[in-house]
Order: structure tokens, then C-alpha cells, then sequence
């Protein structure tokens, strides 16, 4: 494990990434102005969670900011990003500091061959949600440093520093990215900060002063890879990355804290980490349980829908995005994704589940309560790319207590959260099976909702392409000819024998974006974003 190193600084170097914060020029009362401060909570102007709550709602019910005065807005505030300048370890535990570059070629001097080509450490990709606790925001780098900022000014409280980079570049499918980090509290003074690293690791730290807490693992760090199958860190995918990743915040329900991952993606080898959903005692850091989204043994649930033993080597079926918790119900919901290989699965025939499944788990024993399995056999890159959202919504005047997930291929599949009964039918439907790819065997129905409607385009035909103008629409028709579409579902095929492949939509990328959906707490609605392509 590299040496962590945590600091509190006052200002930092110059960054070609920026955090940006506006404030109003005109327009507020000057009370309002002069205390920044006086909204807390959820429903007060804290965002404690990276969603808002453990429910995923998105919402937040301030005021201040409306489409009146959004043009009034000015720069607050800039924050320099810390990726620039950097410490690499040395003999004995001293610190070498330098610009990021300096220290990059230093360490493959060291090991040549330490990064992934074309992809070394950088930080470009500054993708965290930042939280905001008492007045100070937290979050994580794309090179997975924590840090706390004053909201007020911008200043820079603490840094701490885990030095993943000195390992390797993180999965293919994350590389140099963060999502955010979890704020937790007991209620009486301790309060920590938690984040997934890109090389594997928990990482705890008290909120106040950024230093690892030494009761969580081992001085402040949990080593997530430790009892997974085939997960080596000695090995590499077959582009030279790492293997399992964590960028994705967890989730802390009934004090244990719960995680997703990334796992290398698209391999070429039928052999794969499996994407478990671990779950740890968040003040210790004690492994609670693990859900085997890949069976680990042919007894367990699901283990017949992996034909021929496959789930012996099959990987992947990790939530790469986040979770959604209840608290009250001590459930956990798990939104999962595809299994290895993406988009093959002649050495996976079967269902295979638990890949782009919705489950509910018991916070306390990592127990299945229910499932929704909503792509049999996937062969589409449809991993669900969202947490569930969790509502409480009447339908023909009987509350449902509800979970809503929003999906890929723009579904929203919703069930009753307690029970995982369907609010609406959900049918299924037979789909397109003919492929030219040698031993795949396609499902022959997926399921459909019948309500929500579908929220973007599904499927492809040729009545669909662009029709401004004739030739237009001639250029359109060319395009695609020789290609192989139709219906959501569609397989893919080989491009041979004058067919050139198929085309998906919506396609791997998605109809929604990882964003996910929100809540109108106010208005009751359900809101989300939509981007067509194929």
C-alpha cells in the first residue's frame, strides 16, 4: 500500500481545473447575504449525501436562486485543483513534492510500463460532487485525494493524499475519475469522511483535520480487493490498467458502509473480478458481508441461470454507480451491470444472474430480500447507470412505499420497495434472437414495462432516420445500409458477409446519464434527463 500523506494547507498551486463558486450580485434581501449559513439539512441547504439522502433524491428546496435572478449570478470564488503538485514517498517515508508530470516520469523510471498507454495520471476528469457539511465541502480528486474547503471563501482546510497513483491507472472503464465522497456522524462529535480509491482501497478520515482515522483498518485504510476472487494486484487487463477500482462514493446505512466498484471492462479474456457489493463496519472498518453478484458456489441463488459452471470464471455485474439505502427498512438497493464480456455471452449462456439486476439486501446481513433481474442474458452494455430513487407515491389511492430505477435502454422500472412487487405490469416480450456470432444464444424475451412510458427512443427503423430534405434523407438511408437494426433488443452481430454489425439504440452509452433521476418533493414529480444517440 503507498504511503498516505494528509495535510491542512491555506492555498494551493495553480490548476488548469477549477471548483467554482457564484454568488448573487443583486437581487437578495442583505440578511440573506450576510448569512450564508442559516439553511442547514437537507431541507435546509446542506447536501450531506452525494444524492441529496440515502434515497437518492436529488432535491434540494432552496429558493434563493431562481430563474428571476440566475442572471445575476458572479464568481465567487475559485479553487485550484490539488492534482497538479504532488508528493511521491521516499526511502524512509520522506515526501518528494513536485509538479504531477515530474513526479509521473519519476515513478515509471521506477517501474517501467506502471501506467496504462495514453493514460497517465491526469486531471482532466473532475467529476466529483462536492458535499457540504457545516459550512466546509468535501470531496474527492482524479487522482482520489480527499479534501475540505471553506464554502464561504474557497480556502483549502485539509488535503489527505493516499498516493493510488503510485500503483498503476485505475480500470479501463474509470481511469482517472472521482465521483464523490460519504460524510458520516455517530451524532456526538465524530464525524468522518469516507471514499473509494482508484486502486482499490476504502480511505477514513476525520472530517475536522483530514487525518486517517487509525481505528478504521489499518491506519485509516481498508484494502477492498482482499477476498475477491481473481482479484491480484499483481495483474493487469490486457491494457495494462488495474483491475478494481472504487470511484463511486458508498452508501452508509445503519452504520455499515457499503460499496460498489469498477471492474475492468470488455476484457478479452472470459476470466473476471466479480463486481460483489461489500459491506464494512464504518467505524472499524470490519468486512460485515459480501453479495455475491457472480455466485461463488453452485448452491446459491442464481447459480443455475450460469450454464456450464460459468459463474466459476465470469466477472463483472458490478454497480459501478451508486446505491440507495432506507434506513427504516434497514434495505439496501443495488443497481448492477452487465457481466463479462459486454457485449458476448457464448461462454456465459443462461440469465446470469444477478447482471442488470435491481436487488434489495438486509443492511444487517447482506441477505437477498427480492430482485428484478431487467435484461436476461445482456448482451448491450445496458448496466444500469443510476441509483434507484426511492418515492413514496399513491396509485389508485393506496400509498406505496417505492423504489423507481431508471435504466439504459430509458425504462423506468418501478416496484413496491418493501415487497418488489411492480407498481405497473411489467410484460415480457419476446425480442429479436437471430445472430450471426458463433455459440450465442440470445434470450428470446426481455422484460417491458408497461408504465412509466419509455422516455427516449427505442430501437431503430428506417422510417426513424432524418427526413429534413430528400437528398438528406437519401444520405441517411446510405448511412445505415448494410447494417443490421430493428427493435430494442436487437443482438449484436458479426460485421462479415456484407453485414456490418448492428446498430444499438439507445445506445451502451445510455438513454439517461449517471446522473440518474430526481424527485419533485413539492411538486411530486419525477424528473430526468434524457440524451438520444446510436
Amino acid at each position: 500500500m503507498p504511503v498516505a500523506f494528509s495535510r491542512r494547507v491555506a492555498s494551493r498551486v495553480r490548476a488548469a481545473v477549477a471548483l467554482t463558486a457564484a454568488t448573487l450580485a443583486a437581487g437578495l434581501p442583505a440578511a440573506a447575504t450576510a448569512q450564508p449559513w442559516q439553511q442547514y439539512g437537507t431541507e435546509n441547504g446542506e447536501w450531506r449525501s452525494f444524492a441529496g439522502d440515502t434515497a437518492s433524491s436529488r432535491y434540494s428546496p432552496l429558493t434563493q436562486i431562481d430563474g428571476d435572478n440566475f442572471g445575476d449570478l458572479e464568481i465567487a470564488w475559485r479553487w485550484r485543483l490539488v492534482d497538479e503538485f504532488i508528493s511521491k514517498t521516499t526511502p524512509g517515508g520522506g515526501e518528494w513534492w513536485a509538479p504531477l508530470d515530474t513526479i509521473v516520469e519519476a515513478l515509471e523510471a521506477e517501474t517501467p510500463n506502471l501506467y496504462r498507454t495514453g493514460h497517465r495520471p491526469h486531471f482532466g476528469r473532475f467529476q466529483a460532487t462536492p458535499l457540504m457539511v457545516g459550512g466546509v465541502l468535501y470531496f474527492n480528486t482524479p487522482l482520489s485525494q480527499g479534501v475540505a474547503i471553506d464554502a464561504a471563501t474557497g480556502r483549502t482546510l485539509w488535503v489527505f493524499n493516499p498516493k493510488t497513483y503510485e500503483e498503476g491507472t485505475p480500470t479501463m472503464s474509470s481511469t482517472w475519475r472521482q465521483r464523490g465522497v460519504t460524510y458520516w456522524t455517530d451524532g456526538e462529535g465524530d464525524e468522518r469522511i469516507y471514499w473509494g480509491t482508484g486502486n482499490g482501497h476504502l480511505v477514513c478520515v476525520a472530517a475536522q483535520t483530514g487525518q486517517p482515522c487509525e481505528d478504521f483498518g489499518e491506519g485509516g485504510m481498508v484494502d477492498a480487493m482482499v477476498g475477491l476472487p481473481r482479484a491480484d494486484r499483481s495483474q493487469r487487463d490486457y491494457l495494462n490498467a488495474l483491475l478494481y477500482s472504487i470511484n463511486s462514493p458508498p452508501i452508509v446505512v445503519r452504520d455499515k458502509l457499503i460499496h460498489g466498484s469498477q471492474v475492468a471492462d470488455r476484457r478479452i479474456t472470459k476470466e473476471a473480478v466479480p463486481g460483489w457489493v461489500r459491506a464494512w463496519d464504518v467505524r472499524t472498518g470490519e468486512h460485515a458481508w459480501d453479495f455475491h453478484t457472480v455466485p461463488a458456489s453452485p448452491d446459491e441463488y442464481g447459480a443455475d441461470t450460469w450454464l456450464n459452471g460459468s459463474w466459476r470464471y465470469s466477472g463483472n455485474a458490478n454497480v459501478w454507480s451508486y446505491l440507495s439505502g432506507d434506513d427504516e427498512l434497514g434495505y439496501v438497493y443495488m443497481p448492477t451491470g452487465t457481466t463479462t464480456n459486454d457485449y458476448y455471452g457464448g461462454q456465459r449462456l443462461g440469465d446470469n444472474l444477478f447482471s442488470e439486476t435491481l436487488i434489495c439486501v438486509d443492511v444487517e446481513t447482506g441477505e437477498r430480500v427480492w430482485h428484478f433481474q431487467a435484461v436476461h442474458h445482456g448482451l448491450w452494455d445496458y448496466d444500469f447507470p443510476a441509483a434507484p430513487n426511492l418515492l413514496d407515491i399513491t396509485v389508485d389511492g393506496r400509498p406505496i412505499r417505492a423504489v423507481a430505477q431508471i435504466s439504459k435502454q430509458a425504462f423506468v422500472y418501478t416496484f413496491d420497495r418493501v415487497t418488489g412487487e411492480p407498481v405497473w405490469p411489467i410484460e415480457e416480450r419476446p425480442v429479436p434472437t437471430e445472430t450471426n456470432i458463433p455459440g450465442e444464444v440470445v434470450s428470446p424475451t426481455q422484460p417491458f414495462p408497461t408504465r412509466p412510458a419509455p422516455f427516449d427512443y427505442q430501437g431503430l427503423a428506417i422510417d426513424d432516420l432524418v427526413d429534413f430534405t430528400p437528398e438528406i434523407r437519401e444520405m441517411a438511408v446510405q448511412a445505415v445500409e448494410g447494417f443490421t437494426f430493428g427493435p430494442l433488443f436487437t443482438p449484436p452481430t458479426l460485421p462479415i458477409d456484407g453485414n456490418r454489425g448492428t446498430i444499438i439504440r439507445p445506445p451502451a452509452g445510455g438513454a439517461p446519464r449517471p446522473g440518474g433521476a430526481a424527485r419533485g418533493t413539492e411538486t411530486g414529480r419525477w424528473l430526468g434527463a434524457a440524451g438520444s444517440a446510436v
